[in-house]
């Protein structure tokens, strides 16, 4: 598993083109009418703007660790809560805990959101349109907000474990630090 995590790390178009893929075989299944050529073309138009946000994130957050291996790199550390001890790394680390956290201070409100505007669209499917589409919308609501809820808050407690960790061995003196802090001391009295 982690060699495919890495390799859709390194090759973000393999993550957009599987994402789109996916998100036009559920239209298809939703709406079985008309072609999947079709069906597949439109789905890749509309998601034009959200793979230019998930580009303008994964640029930044390049520009932070380093490249992408520095980036892969850093992100494998994340997720297993291992911190960084080479201060090059632990400052890229800085950054990118820092830009994840930034971004997801709105979490919560973003998943009321979310849950609402799902639920809306499933009831409101549900006066509009077929079985099908009645059942397909309720089991992706269900799914959907589950799979976001769960790895949302598993992301975000990963974020504020590093955070801790990067702030208490920052702030922690070391050896070398204690040993010149006296004699700076004394040289100033």
């Amino acid at each position: 598993m982690e060699r495919v995590n890495t390799f859709l790390a390194k090759h973000l178009w393999v993550q957009m083109a599987l994402a789109v893929l996916v998100g036009a075989v559920l239209v298809q299944l939703l709406y079985p009418q008309g072609s999947f050529a079709a069906v597949l073309s439109r789905t890749a138009s509309t998601s034009v703007g959200g793979i230019v946000v998930v580009l303008v994130i994964r640029r930044r957050e390049k520009r932070a660790a380093g490249d992408t291996d520095g980036l892969i790199s850093l992100d494998r550390r994340l997720r297993s809560g291992d911190v960084p001890t080479e201060p090059g790394q632990r400052q890229a680390m800085r950054q990118l805990v820092d830009q994840r956290l930034h971004r997801t201070r709105h979490r919560k409100a973003a998943l009321v959101f979310m849950a609402v505007m799902f639920v809306t669209i499933t009831v409101l499917m549900g006066l509009t349109a077929g079985p099908r589409q009645i059942v397909g919308f309720s089991v992706l609501t269900v799914v959907f907000v589950s799979w976001l809820t769960y790895f949302s808050g598993l992301q975000n407690r990963r974020l504020h474990v590093m955070d801790a960790a990067l702030r208490d061995e920052d702030t922690t003196p070391r050896p070398a630090d204690a040993a010149t802090k006296p004699l700076v001391g004394r040289e100033r009295g």
